[in-house]
C-alpha cells in the first residue's frame, strides 16, 4: 500500500508543469495533491483496503459456496434424471409385457369363442336335427292317423253296404250294453 501512495506522489507530476512555484498554497495543483496524499493516507490509516478486501473475500467466499450448492443440485439433478430414465425404462418394459399379455389374452379369448362357437353351432344342428325327426315322426303319426281314419271310413261305408237293418240294430245293442257294462 504504501507502494502505492509513493506512486500516486509521481503521478501527478504533470502538475510541475503548471506556471509558479509548485510548492505554495496559491497554486491549485499543489493543494489538489496534497489533499489527495491525505486522502489517500486517511484510507490506509483506517484500513479501507483490508476492508474492502475483506468485503472482496466474503463475496468470492460467498461466491464460492454458491458455486459448490449449484454443483451439489448440479449432481443431485443428475441423479434424479438417471432415476427418472431408470423408471422411464422399467414403465417401457411394463407397458410392453402389458401389451404382450393383452395379446396372449386375445388370442386365447378367440380361440375359446371359437371352440364356443362349434359348440354353439353343434347343439342347434342336433336342435334342429331333432326338430327334423320330431316333425318327421309327427308326420308320419298324422299320414297313419289320417290312413286309419280313410280305413275306417271306408270299413264303415263297405260294412254299412253290405249290411243290413236287422244286423244293425243287433249291432247297436250290442255297442249300448258294451257302454253300459263299462260305465257301471
Amino acid at each position: 500500500m504504501k507502494r502505492l501512495a509513493f506512486a500516486l506522489m509521481f503521478a501527478a507530476t504533470p502538475a510541475l508543469a503548471a506556471g509558479g512555484p509548485f510548492f505554495s498554497l496559491r497554486n491549485t495543483n499543489f493543494v489538489v495533491t496534497v489533499a489527495f496524499i491525505l486522502f489517500v493516507a486517511l484510507l490506509l490509516k483506517l484500513k479501507v483496503p483490508g476492508m474492502i478486501g475483506g468485503l472482496l473475500d466474503k463475496r468470492a467466499e460467498g461466491i464460492r459456496a454458491d458455486l459448490n450448492a449449484a454443483k451439489a443440485l448440479h449432481e443431485e439433478a443428475k441423479a434424479l434424471l438417471a432415476s427418472y430414465d431408470q423408471k422411464k425404462r422399467e414403465m417401457q418394459e411394463q407397458a410392453g409385457q402389458i401389451v404382450e399379455t393383452a395379446k396372449r389374452e386375445a388370442m386365447d379369448a378367440a380361440e375359446q369363442a371359437k371352440v364356443d362357437l362349434k359348440a354353439s353351432i353343434a347343439r342347434r344342428l342336433k336342435a334342429a336335427e331333432d326338430q327334423i325327426a320330431s316333425a318327421e315322426a309327427a308326420a308320419v303319426k298324422e299320414v297313419r292317423d289320417r290312413a286309419v281314419q280313410v280305413a275306417v271310413a271306408a270299413a264303415g261305408d263297405l260294412i254299412a253296404s253290405e249290411m243290413t237293418a236287422a244286423e244293425r240294430g243287433k249291432l247297436v245293442d250290442a255297442a249300448i250294453g258294451e257302454v253300459e257294462a263299462k260305465l257301471h
